[in-house]
Order: C-alpha cells, then structure tokens, then sequence
C-alpha cells in the first residue's frame, strides 16, 4: 500500500475545503505528490539518523570471538513550522465582482494555496538558506545529506547559472513529511476588517483569509538522498545520463530511489545529451526516466544557483 501523501493528510482530517484546493494546486508540485506524509501530536520529536552502516567481519575460527560492531547514528531534532499563507482584498473591488464576492474570494484561496505550495517545495530542497529558502522554515534537504560523500559535481563555473538534480529515496523511516498538531490544515473562514493602505496612514474594508499549517521535513538516512550540483548551460556542464549514473552510484547497494527531481532545463539538456548520442541521431523524447528511476519536473528547483551553494 502506498504511504499517504499531503492530499491524503488533509482528507484524512476532514479538511474537505483545503483538500480540494490542494488537489488542484499540487498537481504541478511533484514533492507533495510523491513524497509520504505523517502527522504527529506536537510540533517536534526527536529521532536516530543512520549515519554510517557497521563495517567489520563476522566470521570468526572456533573458540575465538569477533568484534562487536555497530552502526552509526545521530539524535535530530525533527520539527515543525508556522506556516500561514494570508491574503487581502479591498471589499469594494471582491463585491463588484461579475460573480459575487464568494466568487472571488474563492478564486483567491487558489491562487493563495498555490502560492504557498511553491514555497512550501522550494523549502523542501534549499531548507533555511536565506536566498533560496526561508531562514524561519523547516531545513530542507540542503542541510540534511551528506555533502561530502552523497554528491556529484558537474563542474559549473558559471555563477549565478547552476542548477541541481536530487536522487531521493522515500519511506516513513528515511525521508517523509512531517505535520505537527496532528496534521492541522485550516483555511479560515473570510473575515471583514479595517486594514491601513501602502501609505500606512489611511484605512479601508478588506475581506481577509489564512491558511495555518505546521509542516516539516525529516530525512531519518543521510544514505538516502543525493545531489548532482554545479549543472549549468556551459559546454561538458550540462546534465548527462552519466552524470545520473555517477549520482545512483552513491546509494548503497539495496537502495534505490523513488525519483529524480530536476528543473525543466536539466530536462532538455537530459533530453539533448541523449538525441546527439542515439543510433539514428534523431530528437529523443524528453526523458521519463533515467536506469529505471522515474524524473519528477519542477519548478521549485532553481536555475540561477550559485556555486557556493
């Protein structure tokens, strides 16, 4: 059975109003679609991360012992965020609306959450750097993989041009959403209230509504994620199926991730490396896949990163 996604969570909890705007906002949006969801009670728990499997032999001649080995493991602090979309309308222009006011403050809700699940992705790969995340939202998978060891470099040099591609393995006890207060998920009601202009010094009627959600990331196997970095436009830097191979040939034997997450260039320049060096020489189709693992497209993934990144 397929572990509960985002859109699962919300109908789960009987959010019928958020569950259906998050249908339609996140069939854009492959990390919420693809990846688990879970709830806990809180905002917080602590959980051990794998951070190395046990080496050693376990053989051993006959009245003598063998070492003991272990594997190893780290304590993190897994945690949820305030996350509270909010929008504003001056009352005047919602009530002059072809369809009526709940006409469009229902095609603002939209538009609101699909906002907020652009956020909410680009969160899940860049986590707390301040240019490409949110410093006051949960870590993302920038600062949870093992930058040393789970990493491809394609070379980039050109600044300010680089993209990423991110092998990811899901399951409850590697990498999963989490959502603190139970799975919280609320669209408030619209309300009424006198909101100061751009000026700041005169006053006017808004129709006012919000989202509340506590959502978080956990990545309980630093083995579990990997990431080609430095991709850009430059001759040889470009995204190769042999870069993708280098990159599946970081996870341990046994694992194999779930998807390929790229940008809609790393796409083409995939697609392209594969046109130049086919039998026929003809234009490939855009790749589905890449050695049997399924490529998400995304926008969320940026393609001006910076090479320090």
């Amino acid at each position: 059975m397929a572990n509960p996604n985002l859109l699962d969570i919300a109908k789960l909890n009987g959010s019928d109003a958020v569950a259906g705007l998050i249908d339609e906002a996140a069939k854009a949006h492959p990390e919420v679609l693809i990846a688990p969801s879970r709830t806990i009670k809180g905002l917080n728990y602590k959980t051990l991360v794998r951070t190395a499997v046990p080496t050693g032999s376990s053989f051993r001649s006959a009245n003598e012992g063998v070492a003991n080995v272990k594997g190893t493991y780290e304590n993190r602090l897994v945690e949820t965020y305030i996350f509270n979309p909010r929008w504003q309308c001056d009352k005047a222009i919602a009530d002059r609306y072809e369809d009526g006011a709940e006409a469009f403050i229902s095609l603002e809700a939209s538009a609101i959450l699909e906002g907020a699940m652009q956020d909410i992705c680009k969160q899940f790969y860049y986590g707390t750097n301040a240019t490409f995340g949110n410093a006051d939202g949960f870590p993302g998978l920038l600062q949870a993989y093992d930058s040393t060891n789970m990493v491809v470099d394609a070379g980039g040099t050109s600044d300010s041009t680089a993209s990423s591609v991110w092998a990811v393995k899901f399951s409850p006890k590697d990498l999963t959403w989490v959502w603190g207060n139970a799975g919280e998920m609320t669209m408030e009601d619209p309300r009424l209230e006198s909101v100061l202009d751009s000026g700041g010094s005169n006053s006017y009627t808004a129709y006012i509504q919000e989202l509340l959600a506590y959502p978080g990331l956990q990545v309980g196997n630093i083995m579990t994620v990997a990431r080609i970095k430095k991709i850009t436009a430059e001759s040889g830097k470009t995204l190769t199926d042999d870069m993708i191979s280098d990159l599946l040939s970081k996870f341990p034997a046994g694992i194999v991730p779930d998807a390929l997450f790229m940008s809609r260039r790393s796409l083409k320049q995939l697609q392209q490396s594969r046109t130049a060096t086919n039998a026929t020489g003809a234009p490939a189709p855009f790749p589905s896949e890449a050695f049997g693992v399924p490529i998400a497209v995304t926008d969320a993934i940026s393609e001006v990163e910076t090479l320090t990144l």
